[in-house]
């Protein structure tokens, strides 16, 4: 594959996929000391670049494949995108999603108009009933990564970072089964001077024991925030492409990762979910790392709100932004009201209260509190409870 297998995808795409913005990131650029822009592909259809590759996968379908339909298997974004393509197109689709998959995905991916089951508990066993069902039935397996058309559609995305940012010189992107990194790293076929990066999540990384050991290996998987780029085995031709072409493979926290979707919000206005804001943590963890101008690939922006909610009280808390401390205090009318005040004098919000009159060691007359309030990050955090202590808080 090279450049112009990307060229063709690009001309299908006409019409059907966004070309998404790519935002100066002036708070970025100031931490690292050179330009930094986003490549706001959370603003696509569907939320994500999937409708990428899955448009120009299913486009380039025979008149008998697409008689027989087409099925997929997705947590959410890939269904997402296989369904808008296959309405858009007319053709059946049928997608396998995990048992408890979010249900705005699901009332999305069923908006598009395709059939919806749900088999297994994450998206390997849903892939597997999705092969059967293709053999079953004769539908037409729409595999996430593992594809020519959908790495050919996926690399439409650094064909518009070419010409938004002609002289880019980094390209971070989240990197899962390889199939939108890949697309990518084609640009180097031309552009040898671009340093292309991969992001993966560090308790779900395949990526780096694969490359080690020259071919795509099963790793296990960890719990991680990043659902979209958790992928224990790469894909057969993502793999050979980025083996060639991608200059590195990096790893991110997921205190980065959740910091870092908290800094989008805050600072770009840019709503982003974990596996989307993995480029950004990079940055984050390394913001010395790597030759500007830089393009981050913001790949996608679906997550659910009560997810979001967990992920923003994590990276808030990861920031430097929440204390939760344990105070011993006498058990009296006002001792509780002092403590309060004390901490209003300190500017701090105070988030949650509970008292424990059961805690080990408590002397009569004593109980002990829990607090848990809102920092304006670590320095602020520490000086919170350097002045506790100085005023006299036995904290526990």
């Amino acid at each position: 594959m090279d450049l112009n297998d990307v060229r063709a995808a690009r001309q299908l795409l006409e019409g059907v996929a966004e070309v998404t913005p790519m935002a100066h990131s002036r708070w970025l650029s100031s931490r690292t000391g050179t330009q930094v822009y986003l490549k706001a592909e959370n603003l696509q259809r569907t939320g994500s670049f999937k409708i990428r590759g899955g448009y120009v996968r299913i486009s380039r379908l025979s008149e008998d494949e697409r008689s027989r339909g087409v099925v997929a298997a997705s947590a959410g974004n890939h269904a997402q995108g296989v369904a808008l393509a296959a309405s858009l197109l007319g053709i059946k689709a049928t997608i396998f999603m995990p048992v408890g998959a979010a249900l705005p995905k699901v009332a999305a991916t069923e908006g598009y108009g395709a059939d919806i089951h749900f088999h297994g508990a994450g998206v390997t066993e849903a892939l597997v009933a999705a092969r059967e069902f293709a053999e079953r039935t004769g539908a037409v397996l729409i595999h996430p990564f593992d594809h020519e058309d959908i790495i050919a559609g996926q690399g439409t995305i650094g064909l518009e970072i070419l010409e938004q940012c002609p002289d880019v010189r980094t390209i971070l992107v989240p990197l899962g089964g390889g199939g939108l990194a890949a697309g990518i790293a084609l640009l180097r076929t031309e552009r040898p001077d671009l340093r292309v990066i991969g992001v993966q999540a560090k308790d779900a990384a395949a990526y780096p024991p694969s490359l080690a050991a020259g071919r795509p290996t099963t790793s296990p998987m960890g719990i991680t925030m990043a659902d979209g780029i958790s992928v224990a085995l790469p894909g057969d031709i993502p793999f050979g492409i980025l083996e060639a072409l991608c200059d590195e493979v990096l790893t991110v926290s997921e205190d980065s990762m959740s910091s870092a979707l908290i800094s989008l919000l805050e600072r770009s206005k840019l709503l982003v979910e974990p596996a989307g804001a993995a480029a950004v943590a990079a940055i984050l963890e390394q913001p010395d790392a790597f030759e500007g101008p830089v393009v981050a690939v913001l790949s996608g922006g679906n997550i659910d709100a009560l997810v979001l909610l967990d992920v923003i009280r994590h990276g808030l808390a990861a920031a430097g932004r929440f204390l939760l401390f344990r105070a011993r205090i006498a058990d009296r009318p006002g001792g509780l009201m002092r403590l309060l005040t004390d901490l209003a004098e300190m500017q701090v919000n105070v988030l949650n209260v509970n008292h424990d009159r059961a805690a080990e060691n408590l002397g009569v007359g004593q109980v002990d509190v829990d607090v848990q309030v809102a920092t304006r990050g670590p320095q602020h955090r520490s000086e919170v409870r350097d002045r506790l202590l100085e005023l006299g808080y036995e904290l526990v």
